[in-house]
């Protein structure tokens, strides 16, 4: 079985801000957010790529909810919804970027700027307003 990052977190062998977990997912907020809630959702089975995932629906379930956790959780307009297939992909799991937006917020095309949470204290308040609206 291969061990990665994700892996890791999803076993309770590294911390992290989770927002849920279930049998099927992991969420839990982005240590490098494009916006501060970021969250990534990854499923519990080690799958690299979208198309090693057999079954996609109950792993969509929970994105979709995700998607709308961030939105009502964090008050965001909307949502950027996003994964990258072994281009881009920093850790060798599946996971997809569920990003809060708002209008002007800067974000354009794919030059994501970064941000950081001031501390640990501040993550853990975005992971539990997003839990919340779960």
């Amino acid at each position: 079985m291969s061990t990665d990052l994700f892996c890791e977190i999803i076993a309770g062998e590294r911390p992290a801000y989770v927002v849920r977990s279930d049998e099927v997912a992991v969420s839990f907020l982005d240590t490098r957010p494009v916006f501060k809630g970021h969250v990534l959702v990854v499923p519990r089975l080690h799958v690299e790529t979208l198309t090693d995932l057999a079954d996609v629906g109950p792993f969509f379930e929970r994105v979709r909810a995700m998607a709308g956790a961030v939105e009502e959780g964090l008050e965001a307009g909307g949502t950027f919804v996003a994964m990258n297939n072994r281009i881009s992909q920093s850790v060798a799991h599946l996971h997809v970027h569920v990003v809060p937006r708002n209008k002007k917020d800067g974000l354009r095309g794919f030059f994501w700027p970064r941000t950081t949470y001031a501390s640990a204290e501040e993550a853990q308040s975005y992971a539990d307003l997003i839990a919340k609206a779960l």
